[in-house]
C-alpha cells in the first residue's frame, strides 16, 4: 500500500514529534537526594537501584580512625547526569565512577556525584570513593535516647546503625527500600577479629595488622551492615538442622551473662525455621560486644549484634528479626511495627513453645499493665511517627495485633500466614497495607476493622 504525499509528510511529523518525546524523556537528570521516605526524606537516592557493596575499612582504635573504600555497583533507573550518596562527617578525597575521575560536591549528608559522561538508563555502572575520618555515632530520641552506628569500645568499635548510620561509615544509599549483597574486607590491628554479615571467606595477619574478608550473598539493608572491631572468643559449628554458625563473646563477658548464647541462637534459628519458614541466610550466629553505653541490640543480618545480653528471650526477638525485618525489609519507615511487632510476638511464641506462658496470656498481661489513660496508647502503630518509631507500643500492642489476628482467624490460617509472608517477599520490602491483604486472602475474612482498632486508631482497644 502506498501513501499520498501528504500523508507521508503527516507521518514524518508525527514520528519526529514522537522522536522529541522520547528525546525529552531520556535526557539526563540529577538523581534525587532521597528515596522518598517521609521519616528521612534524604535517606537513600532516587536513579538507581544499588546492586553490590564491596566495602574496604582498616580502623586504627588508637586514633578511633577509618579509612575506606567504598565500591558500589548500581543500575541507573533513569538517565542520570549526576546521582547522589548517602555520607555523613567523614572527608571524601576521591570518587571515580566507571574507573574515571568524576567530580562531587557536599551539601550537608548528601555527597552529589558528577560523572564524566551521562549514565544511561538501564545499565549498570560502579562508583568508587575513598574517604576517612573519625566516624561519629548519632544520638537524639530515636533509638530511646542511646548513641548508635559507629561506637568506640575499649578494644575496638561496636557498629549497629539502625535506622540511619551506616552512612556514618560507608558512602550508601542509606534506606532499606535499596538492598544489595556485600562484600566486606576489615583490616585491624593483629590481636583484634573483625566479624561482620554473611559468611567468612578468608582472615589472614599481615605485619601488624589482621584482615578478614565477609560475604553476604544475600540481598541486604544498610543498617544491617556492619564492621564490629574487638578481642572475641570465636565458637563456630552447625546448628542441630544444620545450619553453619558463628558465635563471637567478647571475653570480658564470657563469665558476666546468664545464657549459653550459642546453644539458645542454634534452637532458636531451628524453631524459627519451623514456624516463619526456611533460614533465610547462609549462616546464623551473634556478636557479644562488651558495650554498656549502647542500650540495645540489633538484628544484624546473619548474626545479631548484642551489646550485652541478660536472657535469652532478647536472642529470640533478635532472630526473629532474621526473617521479619532482614528478609522481609519495610519499605517505608513508618512500617516499623512489622519488625518489632512481629520479633516481639516472636518473643511470646518461644515461651509458648518452652511451655512458661501462652501468647493469649502474654497478651493480657501486656494489655492489662497499662491503664487507659497511659500514653503508650497514644502511639498509632502504623504511623508512629520518626522520633517515637521504638516507642514500646509499636513493640508491644504490634504483638498485641498479631494475637488479636490470631485468635480471630484461628491458628490454621495463622501459622499458613507467617511462612507464606516471609516467602513472598524474601530478600525484598513489604508494607503494612500487604500484610492485611494477605492476611484477608489466606483467613477468607474481611480484617479492616480489626487492624483499625489496633494500629490505625489511638487509645485503648475494648476487649
Amino acid at each position: 500500500m502506498a501513501l499520498s504525499r501528504s500523508a507521508r509528510l503527516g507521518a514524518v511529523a508525527t514520528a519526529a514529534a514522537s522522536f522529541l518525546v522520547i528525546a525529552a524523556s531520556s535526557a539526563p537528570t540529577p538523581g534525587a537526594p532521597g528515596i522518598g521516605d517521609t521519616y528521612f526524606p534524604n535517606l537513600g537516592n532516587g536513579g538507581f537501584d544499588a546492586r553490590h557493596y564491596a566495602l574496604d575499612v582498616a580502623y586504627n582504635p588508637d586514633t578511633d580512625r577509618l579509612d575506606g573504600r567504598t565500591t558500589l555497583t548500581a543500575r541507573a533507573t533513569r538517565t542520570l547526569s549526576s546521582f547522589d550518596l548517602d555520607l555523613q562527617k567523614l572527608e571524601v578525597t576521591k570518587v571515580e565512577v566507571n574507573g574515571r575521575r568524576a567530580g562531587f560536591t557536599r551539601d550537608g549528608d548528601e555527597l552529589r556525584i558528577t560523572p564524566k559522561g551521562v549514565l544511561p538508563k538501564g545499565h549498570t555502572f560502579t562508583v568508587t570513593v575513598t574517604y576517612g575520618g573519625v566516624p561519629e555515632p548519632l544520638s537524639g530520641p530515636i533509638v530511646f535516647g542511646s548513641d548508635y552506628g559507629w561506637m568506640k569500645t575499649a578494644d575496638g568499635v561496636f557498629v549497629a546503625c539502625e535506622p540511619n548510620a551506616a552512612s556514618t561509615w560507608f558512602p550508601s544509599s542509606d534506606h532499606p527500600d535499596d538492598k544489595a549483597t556485600y562484600d566486606i574486607r576489615i583490616k585491624a590491628p593483629k590481636g583484634l577479629t573483625g566479624v561482620s554479615n554473611g559468611r567468612l571467606v578468608s582472615t589472614y595477619d599481615k605485619g601488624g595488622s589482621t584482615y578478614t574478608h565477609w560475604r553476604e550473598s544475600k540481598p541486604m539493608a544498610t543498617y544491617l551492615a556492619t564492621a564490629t572491631i574487638g578481642k572475641f572468643d570465636v565458637k563456630t559449628g552447625t546448628t542441630p538442622s544444620g545450619i553453619p554458625i558463628y558465635v563471637a563473646i567478647d571475653p570480658v563477658l564470657a563469665n558476666s551473662n546468664n545464657v549459653d548464647v550459642y546453644a539458645v541462637t542454634a534452637a532458636a534459628t531451628d524453631y524459627w525455621s519451623q514456624v516463619f519458614g526456611p533460614y533465610p541466610f547462609e549462616e546464623t550466629g551473634a556478636i557479644v560486644d562488651d558495650m554498656p553505653q549502647a542500650g540495645f541490640s540489633l538484628e544484624v543480618q546473619s548474626k545479631p549484634a548484642y551489646s550485652a545480653v541478660r536472657n535469652e528471650t532478647t536472642i529470640v526477638h533478635e532472630l526473629a528479626h532474621q526473617w521479619f525485618g532482614d528478609s522481609v525489609s519495610v519499605e517505608r519507615w513508618k512500617d516499623i511495627w512489622l519488625n518489632e511487632g512481629f520479633a516481639t510476638y516472636a518473643q511470646w511464641l518461644w515461651a509458648e513453645h518452652q511451655g512458661t506462658r501462652s501468647a493469649h496470656d502474654s497478651f493480657l498481661a501486656a494489655y492489662n499493665a497499662r491503664a487507659a489513660d497511659n500514653p503508650f496508647w497514644q502511639i498509632t502503630v502504623a504511623d508512629p511517627q520518626r522520633d517515637t518509631m521504638f516507642a514500646s507500643a509499636v513493640y508491644q500492642r504490634g504483638a498485641m495485633t498479631l494475637q488479636a489476628l490470631r485468635e480471630r482467624i484461628g491458628d490454621k490460617a495463622f501459622f499458613k500466614l507467617l511462612p507464606i509472608w516471609t516467602r513472598i517477599h524474601r530478600y525484598g520490602n513489604a508494607n503494612t497495607g500487604q500484610f492485611i491483604r494477605l492476611a484477608e486472602k489466606i483467613s477468607g475474612q474481611n480484617l479492616d476493622d480489626l487492624f483499625q482498632k489496633w494500629i490505625y486508631t489511638t487509645g485503648k482497644p475494648a476487649l
